[in-house]
């Protein structure tokens, strides 16, 4: 069991270092291509690792509908939208905002999945949105600005696609449904990256370019095997316990990376989010809902 925190605690290190990682790459490449190019070195990844374990099945008519609608809305546009939110957000913001994925995902849960909610969730909710006001406002006036309208956006389409990932894997391996959504994706964004943007947003450094795939394959693709293997043994609750760290993680190495200060304001609001999504997604107020906001297939950003 050891080894199995171990591994899921390098996974949260590198999920959320990825928001301090994608403001430096963002720097260097237009969101949109970035986004493409990323997706691109996960999704040969993804297809390598697919065939040599025989995993790339095929998908039945009916759900081919369910899985371009995943493929835009969980990945292309999660996606853009996330590296679009990094050119303005501070990063620990970002990943603050994020770590209200699983609120989001409860509430579009009763909407589309008739799940019923509680009393928990109604008092962490409360609880959480008191803290993304401290996060946002970080002891100022609320300024609402496009980096928050695009983050906000990222959060919302990963809330959704866990909803419609979580009807697909009634039929189909997660491998196969990252593969086809991924590829869907890329599918989506390569036109417009192609047509909207000039050689010129792209690096013309070499280390850039290497901590673009680096980041690609180890964080979106070998991280993702890991969390989905482990899940199996320490079970998702637990597991779920581990992503609680990754905003405070985006703050630690904002803090040695970029020399990013942290306020009392994001310390403060940050806790409220984490101790209102822990009361809402707590195994003691569920009923129904089976923690499938912590399959990381989809989780691009």
């Amino acid at each position: 069991m050891v080894r199995s925190y171990l591994l899921l605690l390098f996974c949260v290190i590198c999920w959320g270092s990825n928001f301090i990682f994608g403001s430096i790459l963002v720097k260097e490449f237009s969101p949109i291509l970035l986004s493409a190019l990323r997706l691109c070195f996960i999704l040969l990844f993804m297809a390598f690792y697919a065939l040599m374990k025989k995993k790339w099945k095929g998908i039945k008519k009916k759900d081919w509908f369910m899985i371009i609608l995943l493929g835009l809305i969980g990945t292309c546009i999660n996606q853009w939208s996330f590296y679009s939110a990094l050119e303005t957000t501070h990063p620990t913001t970002s990943a603050l905002i994020l770590a209200l994925a699983p609120l989001t995902t409860s509430f579009l849960a009763s909407i589309f999945l008739k799940e019923r909610l509680t009393k928990g969730f109604v008092l962490g909710s409360i609880i959480a949105f008191i803290g993304v006001f401290f996060v946002i406002t970080n002891g100022q006036k609320l300024q609402i600005t496009v980096g928050l309208i695009w983050i906000f956006l990222t959060m919302l389409t990963f809330s959704i696609s866990i909803i419609m990932i979580k009807k697909l894997t009634e039929n189909y391996e997660s491998t196969t449904i990252t593969l086809y959504s991924n590829f869907i994706g890329f599918g989506g964004l390569l036109p417009i990256a192609l047509f909207s943007e000039t050689t010129a947003a792209l690096s013309k450094e070499v280390m850039p370019w290497i901590l673009l795939i680096v980041t690609a394959i180890v964080m979106h693709g070998i991280c993702t095997l890991i969390w989905n293997h482990q899940i199996q043994i320490v079970g998702a609750s637990k597991a779920a316990m581990f992503l609680n760290l990754e905003p405070f993680v985006a703050m630690l190495v904002g803090l040695i990376v970029l020399k990013n200060n942290i306020t009392s304001s994001q310390l403060f609001g940050g806790a409220l989010i984490i101790i209102g999504v822990f009361l809402s997604t707590s195994l003691k107020w569920r009923k129904t809902f089976n923690d499938p906001v912590y399959i990381k297939d989809t989780k691009n950003f």
